[in-house]
This record gives structure tokens, C-alpha cells and sequence, in this order.
């Protein structure tokens, strides 16, 4: 049914709300700092990809600029279109595009790009002389991961094409990139094997004239965990927002990190229930001794995993519970027990910091066989950000 924790919980959330996501904004500062302090001579991109992993872009943005990321990355145009339109000035790669988008404004606004195949680096150039400026590109080249970069004969063609266009002063190569298949692995032989491909790559850069301003491979994982990967610049991703990267090596709190983001609701009813009460769809749970039932007006159109069905973790009044049958589009259940004096209005934590004693992310992510990342990049758009402990 539950179990009782001692620890304090942070601040509870704004009342009157059916659910929010608290995001401390000090606590993505302090966990750029941790990571800038493993980096050692490597700048820090903060990737604030995907809404800032569910977190909030510009929020989350300028609270990794206070906590001394020199870099931002999105994997999207769209969003690093956002930042510069909400004033954050900071050097920022764009990776991820389709044909046909639009590279003129992203000149214009300064936006660095990411080049990978012939078709991109061919609108870049274009966009280059419409524009009259100079493209600041990062090639990515794929070193064993198989899905986005460069390689064999369209990388040749590439270095050709950026080594020509650099020297007429169209493009500016600032970076050569690539990413890892096992970061989350270190002693995997793809770890080592990757990072020499990735330096015999920029060996044949650099004969036909393209030598990059920074080198960039490490992820979270990697910037946690492997040194050897730093070069210039790493990327760290989900460890920004306080998330261990490789939780069978170490979870948060190891490695000087803690949750951002604490996902909440509150009790919308507590009712009486006989034994034998099947509960939600299908009545997959059944109540096997008399009790209470608390409802939470959260489901899967909130980010709530459907296939949390009876596994997820949740705490009401500091004592833990799992979901009590299917999560449904806007609720789901709890088995409180005949003892609980749980009300109407009461916080629910779904998950939160872990040094608090609340349910995390990562327990979510154990619990329904998937990774935290999915965890907080689900939370859906009808649950509200609250930011706080920084510039909101």
C-alpha cells in the first residue's frame, strides 16, 4: 500500500493548479557549475533541446548561461530562432534540419549550423550569398553511431566543399562534432574506437585545409565519466536538468547534481471503498481489503506514462505509493489505505528530488523499463512551468 519517508520536501506548489512542474532554475546554475568544474579546460553548451527537456527554454537557458555554460545547442532551427528572439546572445548550434528551411534568418540572427549532408551545406552557402554573410557551420560527422553525420565519400565531399567555401570567405567551419553510441558505457569498446575515428577524421580535415575553432563528442555522460572526450567543448544534455546520464554508475547527488524539476498535483477527491472495488478502466486493480481512493487529475495527456498502470511512483503526505490501475487521459487512482487522512486539495508528488525523499524521475523511468530523459521531456503542455530561484 505505502511506505512512510522522514525527509523534508521542498516548497509545495501553488494551490488551486490540477498539476504544474516546478523548475529550479538555481538548481540547472549550480548543475552547470558541476559540470563546467569536470570539463577542465572544455567549454560547456548547455543542450536545451526539446523546451529545454521539458523544462522551459529561455528560463532554463540563461539560468545555464548564469551557471557558466559559454554555449547553447538545440537539436531544431525553431528554437534557437526563440532564443535570439528572446535576446540570449550567447553562441548557439543548431543541428538537426530538413530542406527547405529557412538558413537566411538563421544567419541573420547569428545562429551557428550544423552541416551533415550535401543538400544542407549547399543551402547554406546559398543562404551565405543571399545574405552577404559569413556562415558559421559545424560539420558532424557520424564515427560509429549510424544515424545523423557524415561519413565515407559524402565526408570527403564535404571537407572539399568547406575547405573551398572557407577560403572564399562564405563559411567559417567553428566546429567538428559527433556523438556517441555508449557514452552511458564507458568501458564499451565503441567509446575508445569512436573517439579515434573521430580524431582520424579531423587528421583529414585538417589536410585539405579545414582545422575547426572547437572539437566537440561528450555528452552528459561522457563529460561525467570520460576526460579523454573533453576537447574543446562538451555537450552535456539531461545532467543540466539534474538527471544522472549512467544512474547503474552514480546517481545525481554523486556527481554534485540535483532535480530541476519537481512534477505535481493535488487530490481532486478521497472516497471510501469497500474490498473487492475494481478500480479505473478495466479494473486491472482491484481493492482487496476496505480503503480510500484518491484521485489525481493527471494522466497521459499530462506526460503521465499509460503503461505506469499500477507501477508508478507516487507520494501524498510523505508516504509512497504506486498508481492504483490505468492511467487514464486526464486521471489516475491511488490506494491511500484505510488509514490515511489524505484530503481533497492535498500535494501529490509524481516525481521530485530524490535527496528529498520523493519519487524521481529516475524511479519512474525504472519503474516502467525506459530512461529519465523520456520522464521529464513527456510532461505535456496542459501542465504549467513555474519557474523559480532564478531570472523566470
Amino acid at each position: 500500500m505505502s511506505t512512510a519517508t522522514t525527509s523534508t520536501t521542498p516548497a509545495p506548489a501553488p494551490p488551486g493548479l490540477p498539476a504544474c512542474a516546478q523548475v529550479d532554475l538555481s538548481a540547472i546554475s549550480s548543475n552547470v557549475a558541476a559540470l563546467k568544474a569536470r570539463a577542465g579546460s572544455a567549454e560547456v553548451m548547455a543542450v536545451v533541446k526539446a523546451d529545454a527537456y521539458g523544462h522551459g527554454l529561455v528560463p532554463s537557458a540563461r539560468a545555464a548561461l548564469r551557471g557558466g555554460a559559454t554555449w547553447l545547442g538545440v537539436a531544431q532551427l525553431p528554437e534557437a530562432v526563440e532564443l535570439r528572439r528572446a535576446a540570449v546572445e550567447a553562441p548557439l548550434l543548431s543541428w538537426l534540419h530538413v530542406p527547405g528551411q529557412d538558413f537566411t534568418e538563421a544567419l541573420e540572427l547569428g545562429i551557428d549550423l550544423g552541416v551533415s549532408t550535401t543538400w544542407s551545406l549547399d543551402q547554406v552557402l546559398a543562404a551565405a550569398a543571399t545574405t552577404g554573410r559569413t556562415a558559421r557551420v559545424h560539420l558532424k560527422v557520424d564515427t560509429g553511431l549510424g544515424r545523423n553525420g557524415a561519413w565515407d565519400a559524402d565526408l570527403a565531399d564535404l571537407l572539399t566543399t568547406l575547405a573551398s567555401s572557407q577560403a572564399d570567405g562564405a563559411v567559417d567551419v567553428v566546429g567538428l562534432f559527433s556523438h556517441f553510441a555508449y557514452a552511458d558505457a564507458p568501458q564499451h569498446p565503441t567509446v575508445r574506437a569512436q573517439q579515434e575515428r573521430f580524431e582520424g577524421i579531423l587528421e583529414q580535415a585538417a589536410r585539405v585545409g579545414v582545422e575547426p575553432q572547437v572539437r566537440h563528442l561528450a555528452n552528459s555522460a561522457a563529460t561525467l565519466t570520460n576526460p579523454s572526450a573533453h576537447y574543446d567543448l562538451v555537450r552535456p544534455g539531461v545532467s543540466v536538468y539534474g538527471l544522472s546520464p549512467v544512474p547503474d554508475l552514480g546517481a545525481p547527488g554523486d556527481f554534485g547534481l540535483r532535480e530541476a524539476m519537481r512534477l505535481v498535483s493535488r487530490l481532486s477527491s478521497v472516497k471510501d471503498s469497500p474490498a473487492g472495488q475494481g478500480v479505473s478502466y478495466g479494473h486491472v486493480y482491484t481493492t482487496t481489503e476496505p480503503t480510500k481512493l484518491g484521485l489525481v487529475p493527471m494522466g497521459y495527456s499530462d506526460g503521465v506514462p499509460r503503461h505506469a498502470t499500477s507501477v508508478g511512483p507516487v507520494q501524498v503526505g510523505g508516504r509512497r505509493y504506486a498508481v492504483a490501475g490505468r492511467v487514464c487521459m486526464d486521471q489516475f487512482v491511488l490506494d491511500l489505505g484505510a488509514d490515511s487522512t489524505a484530503r481533497a486539495g492535498d500535494e501529490v508528488v509524481l516525481f521530485g528530488v530524490g535527496a528529498a525523499g520523493e519519487p524521481t524521475a529516475q524511479d519512474w523511468a525504472a519503474a516502467i523499463d525506459t530512461i529519465n530523459y523520456e520522464i521529464v521531456t513527456r510532461v505535456g503542455a496542459r501542465v504549467p512551468r513555474i519557474h523559480v530561484g532564478g531570472d523566470q
